[in-house]
Formats: C-alpha cells, structure tokens, sequence
C-alpha cells in the first residue's frame, strides 16, 4: 500500500513506537519506505490484513457525506463532540442534533452514548462538522428529505 508522505511519521510514531504495536499485534513484518510505499508481509493472510487495516485506520481520511458511528466525547452549550473516527472528533452543533429545538443537547446526549453521525464537512478552520439529525439513529441509514413528514400518508 501507498499513503501520503505526510503520514509516515504517524505509521512510526515516536521511537518506532506505532510501527513495532502493529507489527506485534498484527504478526505480520512491516516495511516503510520514504516515498510512502508500505511493504507487508507474513504467512498469515490474516496477519497482512490486520497490518494494513491497522495502518489505514491511522492514515485514513473521513470522507464528506459518510455515516459514521461514534461516541460522545463532550457536551458543551452549543453542541457535542462526538469521536467518530478511529481518533477524530468533531462537532455536531445543537441545531443538527435533533430536528426539534433543544435547550442543551444534554436534553437527548450523554457522554459516553454511541450515536450515528454524517460528516457534513470541515469548517473554515478545518474542524469537522458532524450532524444527527439525518440519520436513523437506530439502522444508521439516513433519512431520505421526503420521509420527514409522516403526517401525509
């Protein structure tokens, strides 16, 4: 597999910390070159596998439009911080918690609930924009626009 760059110092971490964690765990023998060019192997089909899902959840990037599962972090006055992938957080501000007014999204969140969210985007400052409301907090499907009014049938 190939990743930016950029990213091999997380892949490495601190002292060679991560690398060795992913190696240990994994059982696989893992090879990272400067151009970004990750070299895995083992015996084990099963030991590659969990060696690169390992380094993907590290160099992933959340994409725009997805569902995701996460776990309230924070509630705050405006909204929650919600951890949603691998260790990314961001805000699902009160106005896209529920499709109801809230007084303080602790009226529907604790910290520590698992909750469905969609990545809406990033911010001008480049913080994540999560919303709830659109998404079936049971299924994780989200909510087709003109589903919303069930009062018509």
């Amino acid at each position: 597999m190939t990743i930016p760059t950029d990213k091999i110092r997380e892949v490495i971490g601190s002292g060679g910390k991560v690398i060795r964690e992913i190696v240990e765990v994994s059982g696989a023998k893992v090879d990272i070159n400067d151009d970004g060019t990750i070299k895995i192997a083992s015996n084990d089909a099963d030991a590659i596998k969990k060696a690169h899902d390992m380094i993907y959840s590290i160099v992933a990037e959340p994409e725009v439009g997805k569902i995701y599962t996460g776990t309230v972090v924070k509630i705050v006055d405006f909204g929650a911080f919600v951890n949603f992938f691998g260790k990314r957080d961001g805000l699902v501000h009160v106005s896209q918690i529920a499709n109801k007014r809230l007084n303080h999204p602790s009226d529907l969140l604790k910290e520590g609930q698992e909750v469905k969210v969609k990545l809406l985007g990033f911010d001008d400052r480049g913080k994540v924009r999560l919303a709830m409301k659109m998404v079936d907090q049971e299924t994780g499907e989200e909510i087709a626009a003109e589903k919303k009014d069930d009062s018509a049938e």
